[in-house]
């Protein structure tokens, strides 16, 4: 036994305020494990991006349409070794229009080449090619929909008006975090047979994978300069940086959640703190005693951070455990399922769990600085006198 041992079954002597300072600040870790989860989740199709897949859309705005001509030039392009494109469809579920999912009019012929994270069987590839009205869904979008191959959808358009009649011609998985596997994928064909002939031939951009990641910048710049002397003209860029560009949008909502997550320890500190200073304050009269037997004020200040330490650590796990449930088999699957173009992997990540447990009893240390630092300047004499 040692002094640090001693110090920790110290926590037990007033079992009732040591609960209540867990549980606060459990509700602290949890807090700040969710909203890290939700940064950490946001950034995973930026983090798991294709190196070697680069997209290319309008100059001016993602949202404005490049001619399909363009095409057939990207795929010219020296370091191109296959290229497909996409047009944003906007369909939605006419009995539920709140269910939001991606769904994509694309080039049948190369898009699951570019993609081929999305995992579709022979089968179903085979089937869907076969038939014009035929879509390919994601797993999580098929059981939203409650839909499995064979069955008719209808999509209720809002880019494009109408109910659009689709044959599910087969189901995909992903094989990469950032894939999203709510979305609905068709050919590109149907839709541009179907809509007047003045917006036909338009496409929403393009995607292209080359032979070698560490010339995409060089490939991206060379497909621009060529576009520069048409009349539309185009911004490429790898994978990464495009889904950053999404992302940006949205950067007044991260820096607040990195806020938010600071104020929560700051929160979980001062909790904490609290704790540790009545605990001091209480035990006075111990550590003057101590002092008297020959203990030095070293031994007071392990005693005391020994004590916070412990308390920090049963916080941090008692956290985790509470937060496991909660995001990785509710929040995290619900979010999953039903915003997958948002979140496609929503999971605590193994930085963040080390993280919440290394803060909190950081933290635990940092607020039991000041409480161990003028229990041991006390005199014996003090400490003795002193009533909590």
């Amino acid at each position: 036994m040692n002094l640090v041992s001693v110090a920790a079954r110290n926590v037990l002597r007033n079992k009732f305020r040591t609960l209540l300072t867990v549980i606060g600040a459990a509700v602290a870790v949890l807090a700040f494990v969710l909203l890290r989860t939700v940064l950490t989740a946001w950034n995973v199709a930026a983090d798991y991006a294709a190196k070697d897949r680069i997209a290319t859309r309008h100059k001016i705005s993602f949202i404005l349409p490049l001619p399909k001509r363009y095409m057939a030039t990207l795929r010219e392009v020296p370091g191109v070794t296959e290229g497909t494109f996409m047009n944003w469809f906007g369909g939605k579920d006419p009995r539920d229009a709140s269910n939001f999912f991606g769904s994509m009019a694309v080039d049948s012929a190369t898009f699951f080449k570019v993609y081929d994270e999305m995992v579709v069987s022979p089968a179903d590839m085979e089937r869907w090619q076969a038939d014009r009205k035929g879509a390919i869904v994601g797993d999580v979008l098929a059981t939203r929909l409650g839909v499995k191959v064979g069955d008719t959808v209808t999509l209720e358009g809002s880019i494009y008006p109408g109910p659009w009649q689709f044959n599910v011609s087969g189901i995909y998985t992903a094989t990469r975090r950032s894939m999203d596997r709510s979305q609905f994928i068709f050919h590109y064909d149907y839709l541009n047979e179907s809509i007047p002939e003045r917006d036909r031939d338009q496409i929403g951009w393009m995607a292209a994978r080359i032979d070698d990641p560490s010339r995409s910048a060089e490939i991206s710049a060379a497909i621009d300069k060529i576009f520069d002397e048409k009349d539309i003209q185009t911004a490429t860029m790898s994978e990464r940086a495009m889904n950053m560009s999404f992302m940006a949008m949205m950067s007044a909502v991260l820096t607040a959640l990195n806020v938010v997550s600071v104020i929560i320890l700051l929160i979980m500190m001062m909790i904490l703190g609290n704790t540790i200073a009545m605990g001091v304050r209480e035990r006075s009269r111990e550590y003057g005693v101590l002092r008297a037997l020959g203990f030095e004020p070293k031994h007071v200040r392990i005693f005391i951070i020994g004590e916070a330490a412990t308390i920090g650590l049963l916080a941090g796990l008692v956290g985790l455990a509470v937060a496991y449930p909660i995001i990785e088999l509710g929040m995290g699957r619900w979010l999953e399922e039903n915003m997958g173009g948002m979140f496609p992997y929503f999971r605590i990540d193994p930085l963040t769990m080390v993280m919440a447990v290394l803060l909190s009893m950081g933290l635990s240390l940092v607020a039991s600085l000041l409480p161990a630092h003028q229990a041991s300047k006390l005199s014996v004499t003090d400490a003795l006198r002193r009533v909590a």
